[in-house]
């Protein structure tokens, strides 16, 4: 149970944190700045891009972002099965299919 409140505390959102691990962005439209190099400044180890019903996960390395297809700061989550909550019309069907899926990454457990 220690090793679970570790990863817990992880995810909570604090204000002495300097920069948060994780951003996720819905773009709706193209062109203006580069966000990755904005999100490079800032040093958040990953970006997750929403775009045109795509989900482009991106990890921060010491040359830029590369294109990665599973989180490293969410191991444990199955990208296929939180792209199944994005298409799933009922929105509170979606967030019940995340919190599991985020609670087995957490715990350490498998799919449920």
């Amino acid at each position: 149970m220690a090793g679970r409140k570790g990863r817990l505390a992880s995810l909570e959102i604090g204000t002495n944190r300097p920069h948060p691990d994780l951003a996720i962005e819905v773009v709706v439209t193209s062109g203006g700045i580069n966000k990755l190099e904005a999100y490079k400044r800032l040093q958040i180890a990953e970006v997750w891009f929403w775009e045109k019903c795509q989900l482009t996960v991106y990890a921060l390395q010491a040359e830029g972002y590369a294109a990665i297809s599973q989180s490293s700061v969410l191991p444990g989550l199955e990208m296929s099965f939180l792209l199944q909550g994005l298409d799933e019309p009922d929105h509170l069907t979606a967030v019940r299919q995340f919190r599991r899926a985020v609670t087995a990454s957490v715990s350490g457990g498998g799919d449920s």
